[in-house]
């Protein structure tokens, strides 16, 4: 690195947040500064691993973050920062950004881009006003089979991508990896309060909103949505949502759940081209071109190089080179994939097909 950066963290909600500290943390010659939460709308009762109260002990204890604000607009005010990073609930990303970038400070958001289309927008044009760099991390993008698969795509390897599938792997939920929440506790967890942004669709269709503009290789034009609490009742969030989402030549569903046991087949993505289909499994991806039997090319998944293998190293390479972030981290392309999600969240509330907005249409 060329300087040292001072590193600070605003918003504890979503667990990504110890990723994205251990990151930088890997990271020789940062410099932590402080850190601070948002003001939840109700006070989280568990200190289980990955509740908002468990990430802020680990940052203090754990990575030694020296200073910890009640409230993050004094934090803002008193201390210097280059970077923050910052995973506050979904609902809030829009509030937060502006405030961060109003003190010329870039920033390097959790996906989804936000809870909304217009809240999204009110990032980018902060960043923009402000002239800070704003990034969208998506786990998905360091999946080097999806990479691949993307690049195979995009050279034409199964010809011109006509549909698109993606759903996510087995989860019974953000707070079920382990731990063992009453219901009472996880009504109390902003994950299952729909005025939070919180919900499977949210938290998971928006991996497939970006996927499916990525790899069909331009904006959608209108979508469907469907939502519904199954199995979550302590809570208003949905815990299963449903995209089918229209491009100019191609479609694409999307799905996310929060009461998967078991996937039981591949959950993709898959890029069902004109000449084949394209399915990512584990670090391999599949090609078949044949009506049926085995697949016909089989490839292993290439390393992301080291120095940009991760989202902390990919945004200090971009501030220092100048050389642009990965697609799926830039704030234009994310705002065609919110878009997706947007009209998909619209669409479970009016039970129409919604059109996608744009800067133009909001």
């Amino acid at each position: 690195m060329s300087k040292v950066w001072r590193i600070g963290v605003l918003g504890f909600a979503h667990m990504h947040v110890n990723g994205l500290i251990g990151n930088f943390n890997d990271i020789p010659g940062i410099e932590w500064v402080a850190c601070a939460d948002t003001k939840p709308s109700v006070k989280s009762i568990s200190g289980q691993s990955e509740t908002r109260t468990a990430n802020i002990k680990k940052a203090l204890e754990i990575t030694k973050i020296p200073k910890y604000y009640e409230c993050y607009e004094e934090m803002l005010e008193k201390e210097k920062f280059d970077i923050i990073v910052a995973c506050p609930e979904n609902v809030k990303h829009g509030e937060v950004a502006e405030k961060i970038a109003e003190k010329g400070i870039h920033m390097l958001f959790e996906k989804p881009m936000s809870a909304s289309y217009s809240d999204a927008l009110r990032m980018k044009k902060a960043a923009d006003y402000h002239n800070v760099k704003l990034a969208i991390n998506w786990p998905s993008t360091w999946w080097a089979a999806v990479r691949k698969a993307q690049a195979l795509v995009e050279n034409g390897e199964v010809g011109r991508p006509l549909k698109f599938y993606y759903r996510n792997s087995a989860s019974l939920g953000p707070l079920e990896y382990g731990q063992t929440l009453t219901p009472y506790e996880k009504s109390m967890e902003w994950w299952h309060r729909e005025s939070d942004g919180g919900g499977a669709m949210l938290d998971y269709c928006c991996y497939g909103s970006c996927l499916a503009r990525w790899f069909m290789g331009k904006p959608a034009v209108a979508a469907n949505g469907m939502r519904a609490n199954l199995n979550s009742v302590y809570g208003d969030a949905d815990d299963n949502g449903i995209i089918t989402a229209q491009f100019p030549d191609g479609i694409a569903t999307i799905e996310g759940s929060w009461t998967i046991v078991h996937t039981g087949i591949n959950s993709g993505p898959v890029i069902y081209g004109e000449k084949g289909t394209v399915i990512c499994d584990g670090n391999k991806v599949l090609i078949f071109k044949e009506r049926y039997g085995a697949a016909t090319e089989i490839y292993e998944a290439e390393p992301i190089p080291a120095h940009r293998d991760n989202p902390a190293k990919e945004f200090i390479n971009h501030l220092e080179t100048k050389e642009p972030m990965h697609i799926t981290m830039q704030p234009d392309f994310n705002l065609e994939a919110m878009a997706i999600l947007d009209a998909g969240i619209r669409s479970s509330k009016s039970g129409r097909l919604e059109l996608i907005k744009s800067p133009h249409f909001n």
